[in-house]
This record gives C-alpha cells, sequence and structure tokens, in this order.
C-alpha cells in the first residue's frame, strides 16, 4: 500500500484502454503535476512493477491486471503551449489529435499527422508514433523524462533518445512528462484542411467505432504487415470474439465479451499462420502488459 491521497487500490483499468478489457492496477494514480508524480515516486517500495498508461489506444492488459502501480499522467500533464515561433510545448499526457488541431490553429505547420493517432504525447515519443509519412523523431527536438527510481529529472534532444521504427531507447524505468516539437509557419485555414483530409482517410481505411488497438503488428521489412495478412487470406478471420477487421488486416477488432486472453491468443494465431504461410515473424506493435503466462508467455 502506498499512503498517498492521490494513490487508490484495485481500479479496473478496462475503461482506460480502446479494447475494453483487462483486470484491476492494485495501485492506480493520476497525478497532476511533475511535483504530486515526485512524492508518489518517493513513496513507492523497492521491487514493486511501475506501469505507465497513456490513453490506452495500443494496449491489451491481462485480465489478472498489474500486481503493481499503474501511473496515468493527468492535470498539467495534458497542458499544450503554442506560444512559441517555431516550437510547441506539450505535456506527456496531451492527447495527440488535440495537439495537431492546436498546432494547426495556430498557424503551426508539421504536426498534422497525429490527428490520426489516438495516443498521447508521452507514448508518441516512446515509440516513435507516426503516420502519413511522417514519425515522431521528424518533429521531435527534445523530450523531459524522469528516472521512476529516483524521481531525477533529465532532458534529452531527439538524437539522445534514439528513436528508430516504433522504437525508442527509454527504459522501463524512465517516463518523458513533456515533449518540445519543431514546427514551420503555415496558414491555419490550410492546416485544419489538411486535418480534415486524414481524418476522413482513416474513416475510409481503418474501422472506426470499433474496439481495437489500431495496428496489431509492426511494418517488417518485407511490407506492410496489413497486406501481408491479407496476402495470406486472413482478412475477416474470427476466432471466437475477436476477427480481423475486413477494412484493414492490421487490425484486430473485439467483440464486447472478448477478454485480454482471446485478443493475446488471436495475435499468436494470426502471427503463427503468417509464419507458417510466408516466412515471415511479425512483430506485436501493441503491449501486452501484465501476466499472460497460462500462454507460454509474459509480454
Amino acid at each position: 500500500m502506498i499512503d498517498h491521497a492521490a494513490v487508490r487500490s484495485d481500479v479496473p483499468l478496462a475503461p482506460f484502454t480502446t479494447y475494453k478489457v483487462g483486470g484491476s492496477a492494485r495501485l492506480f494514480a493520476e497525478p497532476e503535476d511533475l511535483e504530486e508524480l515526485r512524492s508518489i515516486l518517493e513513496l513507492v517500495s523497492f521491487g514493486t512493477e511501475i506501469v505507465v498508461l497513456g490513453r490506452g489506444s495500443n494496449v491489451v492488459i491481462s485480465d489478472s491486471g498489474i500486481d503493481g502501480l499503474v501511473l496515468r499522467l493527468g492535470g498539467a500533464f495534458a497542458a499544450i503551449d503554442p506560444s512559441g515561433v517555431d516550437r510547441i510545448v506539450a505535456g506527456a499526457g496531451a492527447a495527440l489529435p488535440k495537439l495537431a488541431r492546436t498546432a494547426a490553429s495556430a498557424g503551426m505547420a508539421g504536426l498534422g499527422f497525429y490527428v490520426g493517432i489516438p495516443g498521447s504525447v508521452g507514448g508518441a515519443v516512446a515509440m516513435n508514433a507516426g503516420g502519413h509519412g511522417s514519425d515522431t523523431a521528424d518533429v521531435l527536438t527534445e523530450a523531459v523524462v524522469v528516472d521512476l527510481r529516483t524521481g531525477s529529472l533529465t532532458k534529452r534532444d531527439v538524437e539522445a533518445l534514439g528513436l528508430s521504427y516504433r522504437h525508442s531507447d527509454l527504459t522501463g524505468f524512465e517516463i518523458v512528462v513533456q515533449a518540445t516539437f519543431a514546427t514551420t509557419l503555415g496558414d491555419p485555414t490550410e492546416l485544419e484542411h489538411e486535418l480534415r483530409v486524414i481524418t476522413r482517410w482513416r474513416k475510409e481505411h481503418q474501422p472506426g467505432g470499433t474496439l481495437n488497438a489500431g495496428s496489431v503488428f509492426k511494418n517488417p521489412d518485407q511490407g506492410a504487415a496489413g497486406a501481408i495478412i491479407d496476402g495470406c487470406g486472413l482478412k475477416g478471420l474470427a476466432v471466437g470474439p475477436v476477427r480481423v477487421s475486413p477494412i484493414h488486416a492490421n487490425f484486430l477488432v473485439a467483440s464486447s465479451d472478448a477478454t485480454a486472453r482471446d485478443i493475446y491468443r488471436f495475435v499468436l494465431e494470426i502471427r503463427e499462420r503468417v509464419l507458417a504461410m510466408t516466412g515471415i515473424g511479425l512483430e506485436p506493435e501493441i503491449r501486452f502488459i501484465g501476466s499472460f503466462a497460462s500462454h507460454g508467455a509474459k509480454e
């Protein structure tokens, strides 16, 4: 137990994820600012697992939940400041679509691709999120990082973060709390039109209004994961309450009665079928958090 006003016990996590599955967090907190975050970390016992949960758009949480502390940044961490001449500063808890819209309204170009990514700024830095020909490494200048073990703060430029395709060098003991993005001058009307184009494309090519977690697999060297899965004849395949989207084969859609176990098993099923048919080993882009040991792994 952590004796802190902001820390709660046995909090269901499913509502915080886009798949709406998973168990509870033994301990849960939504720190409002850096001071509160650090005050919580000071009370964490050695060996306690700490999981940082953003907007839950690329995760599957185990049905057994998290036997540790789950942090979800709120309050000041969601702030966006577009007052710079050629830069915009955002807290790690800020939603990427809101960042894109704020930048467009301020006439700041370069961040429009974020409107189609339903994640947080912190998650975007941690996994170098991208889409529509751009990624975070193209626009990020620096990030502020907190060590979860010590509460110490460091500022790192983009080169020091080791960003590559859906990867950063951040460790499991580090959390992004703020990021600064470079922008260029743009016309707000044209930039807002760009956002509408991207949003319309997303509605036409991705399964909206469903329980999914975005792209399930990273694109391998051999091509787009969705095209590879489709080429194996798996588009539309259903196993129990989970199916490959008939709109985009790299999206797995769950029904409301699905469990984390169902989704995990289906991801393994698709990966095994693709490997058997093509020799290509697909790597999941979504994160499996908690214990999935009954299926041979803890991811």
